[in-house]
């Protein structure tokens, strides 16, 4: 028997490759389908399923493209919704897998309709449930997806699923989930590479919540949905555009680039570079702060046009079209240096080490600093005192409450998402801003003062 897990890094995204006698099902597939083709084709395997655990929120599911190349049947979770695409899982249905079998396992609660799917052996015996957004390493899935009104009823069928329908398969089965450490779809995922029922049963933190009452308590909350989501709802249902459709991003002359930026969104993905100099209006956000950060910051009604080293150019654009950001116009051909040798103007963010900034606040300069970290880097590591906090989601929404009359000194935990900060607040006029290399690792490392958050 065949089985891979496939990694689709940037968004912690697990899709899975099962193949037994000459057939294979995918679970939960990534939009860009080449890796299974290539992996089950070599292994003498033809696609004959395509499972999905639930409508996913935070890619596309690549669950079309696979049938259109295959001819596999897709069958998807969340039947209560209108799939314009393959049919409706049913509780207790299966799969037959070689001499193993697949059975669809009804476990609500992240979405109404989640679906968990068990595989077992010739013999009966259980070896691996895929849970999709139900159950991860040391944490599970959120449930405020349809609204604060339906949280705490979500968070009730999330206890019951768990409890009733997934720990009772046994200790020794292997716990497969749709996300690792990192992804929005759960707030605390493990970093652990594999798990078991029986090791979440005994150390993840949620599974040790006295009762029902107490873990809808915990899990019944509302948190932060970038505003992504919503478009990833609606093409989730509908099946996304099929790659091979879309054109490739074009070379773009400084001139062309120049004439197009106006309509566009620029982003630039150099760190290092950015804060010297960079086309005029940009956003930053570092390559691998793609898949956390630009669901947050691009829109979907404009096109996007990059500034990158022509070796990431592959990479971002496969993971902006999981993203669903399709209208990829082009890049900027010879980057930041031929729009220099093109005479045109850039701007630059200001940068500063930590004990240059020390200096300024042990000579009484009347700085403002800005700290982008989560609330639970806060509540972990310390605050600066006399720093104001804003999430770095939470900027633009709330960028009135920065000063543009005083100097404004940005804080992350290393500096990648302070110049996500920078930028933003760049484009929205601010022009006394400050980059702090190094965040709060740098001020941690030279014994600056802290002072910790206060927990209730």
């Amino acid at each position: 028997m065949l089985f891979e897990r496939i990694e689709s890094e940037g968004l912690s995204h697990y899709s899975y490759l099962l193949g037994s006698g000459a057939e294979a099902a995918i679970i939960d597939p990534r939009r860009d389908v080449g890796v299974y083709l290539e992996r089950a084709g070599k292994n003498g395997y033809h696609i004959r399923y395509v499972l999905e655990t639930h409508r996913n929120e935070d890619y596309l599911i690549g669950s079309c493209e696979l049938a259109a190349l295959t001819g596999a049947e897709i069958w998807h979770a969340d039947g209560q919704w209108p799939y314009q695409y393959g049919q409706a899982v049913r509780e207790q249905q299966e799969w037959p897998l070689g001499s193993n079998t697949l059975r669809a396992i009804s476990t609500p609660g992240h979405t109404p309709g989640s679906m968990s799917y068990l595989l077992s052996d010739a013999h009966g015996t259980p070896l691996m449930v895929f849970t999709g957004d139900t159950l991860f390493a040391g944490e599970v899935g959120r449930t405020d997806l349809l609204g604060q009104e339906k949280t705490v009823e979500m968070a009730g069928s999330l206890y019951d699923s768990i409890f009733e329908k997934l720990l009772p398969l046994g200790d020794g089965v292997l716990v497969c989930p749709a996300h690792g450490s990192g992804s929005v779809c759960g707030s605390a995922i493990s970093d652990r590479a594999w798990t078991t029922i029986g090791t979440e049963r005994l150390s993840n933190p949620r599974l040790q919540l006295r009762g029902r009452e107490e873990f809808v308590g915990a899990v019944g909350v509302d948190l932060e949905k970038p505003p992504y989501f919503k478009q990833m709802e609606e093409m989730n249902l509908c099946g996304a555009p099929k790659l091979h459709a879309i054109p490739q991003p074009k070379a773009l002359s400084p001139d062309v680039f120049a004439g197009l930026a106006r309509e566009s969104v620029i982003l630039d993905t150099r760190f290092d570079g950015f804060g010297a100099a960079h086309v005029p209006g940009s956003l930053c956000i570092w390559p691998s702060g793609i898949s956390s950060f630009g669901g947050w910051f691009l829109p979907y009604d404009r096109s996007i046009m990059l500034v990158c080293d022509i070796c990431h150019l592959e990479t971002l654009t496969g993971q902006l079209r999981r993203m669903g950001y399709d209208r990829i116009e082009g890049y900027l051909a010879g980057g930041i240096l031929a729009w220099h040798k093109a005479g045109r103007d850039t701007d630059s963010i200001r940068t500063v080490t930590v004990p240059e900034l020390c200096h300024r606040l042990d000579t009484g300069d009347d700085t403002w600093i800005l700290d982008v970290r989560s609330q639970g880097e806060l509540e972990h590591d310390g605050e600066i005192p006399g720093a104001h906090h804003i999430h770095i989601t939470q900027i633009d929404k709330r960028r009135r409450e920065v000063p543009e009359d005083r100097p404004v000194f940005i804080f992350c935990g290393s500096g990648v998402r302070s110049m996500i900060a920078a930028s933003l607040l760049q484009k929205k006029g601010w022009q006394n801003i400050t980059v702090v290399l190094g965040g709060f690792s740098a001020w941690k490392s030279v014994s600056c003062p802290l002072k910790m958050k206060q927990v209730a």
